[in-house]
């Protein structure tokens, strides 16, 4: 059954889940909204996207994997042997705020970290311990697209909960048994009818305003053929200049590298995010770059996203629709544009079909 929440108890409800856990939220940051743990001294904000989403909650920008040292043989000094601990770290979280795009990128994360034959183990301890509570957008912004790749204003997916504003608060929903345990709250009261409606109503607005979604469903097979034209994607990358924005800032975006920091005899194995719109990103040891300029770099990014991913993960695309790559460039390059180009783009069978 839905619950409803006072906006004015919001704060309280918070304080209440923070005695169980390290409650994450979007919080301001100079001009940016951005997810840090919320105390007293920081000032929720909620009415806007977040600047950045919550990914890095899960999957830290930078973490250390392993801590190890050089240690003498005691047995035989003129060994010297490794000591290795691994630094697994996770408690309780609630990560509140996300907006459902935004918790749709942990769906992504599930599909490349827990569901492949190599697990990783530092993802899958903090998503045991998470809980992820969203909230439902009843206005849309004009760089939101999550209709295109099977989203939607209030998608549940990757929630455990699911907050949707009505006048004076909240109609506050369980998605999963983790969820089902925040309903019991002293804050929460039974949601009547009549809230029920108006958020039925709000957000069948919030659907109305996004622009119409194409169908992807030929994406995989029409980005294959699009593989070996440079010309197209010379094109489509022309205004790129590999800053690496989209990367960063997209709640779905998961390379990274390793690298060993080292201080006399002992050091850490540190995993940080990396970009793959980044020149270095595939630089091999011996000098070669099989993805040389932006354009085999924007192929590989939006293959991947629409394509690779799919093709692995039972048709799920590795795009959420949240607009902020879209947002946030410098030189306004619009994977909506990009995605539509390919899927209109003429093959070269095509044209001698016709003629």
């Amino acid at each position: 059954m839905a619950k409803y929440l006072k906006k004015d108890d919001l704060g309280s409800w918070l304080k209440e889940l923070g005695e169980t856990y390290k409650v994450i939220a979007p919080v301001e940051e100079g001009d940016a909204v951005v997810f840090r743990r919320l105390t007293d001294e920081r000032t929720l904000r909620i009415d806007r996207q977040a600047t950045q989403g919550p990914k890095g909650v899960l999957f830290p920008a930078c973490e250390e994997l392993v801590s190890f040292k050089y240690v003498k043989d005691p047995e035989n000094p003129e060994k010297t042997k490794v000591e290795v601990k691994e630094t697994v770290e996770a408690e309780p979280t609630l990560i509140f705020g996300a907006r459902p795009c935004d918790a749709r990128g942990f769906d992504v994360f599930d599909g490349a970290f827990t569901k492949c034959a190599v697990k990783d183990n530092y993802y899958m301890a903090r998503r045991e311990q998470a809980i992820v509570v969203s909230l439902a957008c009843t206005k849309t912004e004009t760089t939101c697209f999550c209709n295109w790749v099977g989203g939607s204003p209030d998608g549940t997916g990757g929630s455990d909960v699911l907050l949707t504003p009505v006048t004076g608060g909240y109609l506050v929903e369980a998605v999963t048994d983790k969820g089902e345990a925040l309903m019991g709250g002293k804050l929460l009261s039974d949601a009547d009818d009549a809230r029920q409606a108006e958020a039925k109503k709000l957000l069948q607005e919030a659907k109305d305003s996004l622009r119409e979604a194409p169908d992807f469903d030929c994406m995989p097979e029409q980005l294959y053929a699009l593989f070996d034209n440079m010309d197209f994607w010379e094109k489509q990358s022309a205004k790129c200049i590999s800053c690496g924005a989209c990367t960063y800032l997209c709640p779905t975006c998961h390379c990274f590298n390793i690298t060993d920091e080292q201080q006399g005899k002992e050091g850490s194995r540190i995993r940080s995010w990396d970009n793959c719109m980044s020149h270095m990103f595939t630089n091999e040891a011996s000098g070669h770059n099989p993805r040389p300029t932006k354009a085999y770099r924007l192929k590989n990014r939006v293959g991947h996203k629409f394509c690779y991913f799919p093709d692995m993960h039972d048709g799920h695309i590795a795009c959420v629709g949240c607009g902020r790559c879209i947002k946030s460039c410098p030189v306004a390059l619009d994977i909506r544009e990009v995605v539509t180009a390919a899927k209109e783009c003429r093959l070269p069978e095509e044209e001698t079909s016709d003629d």
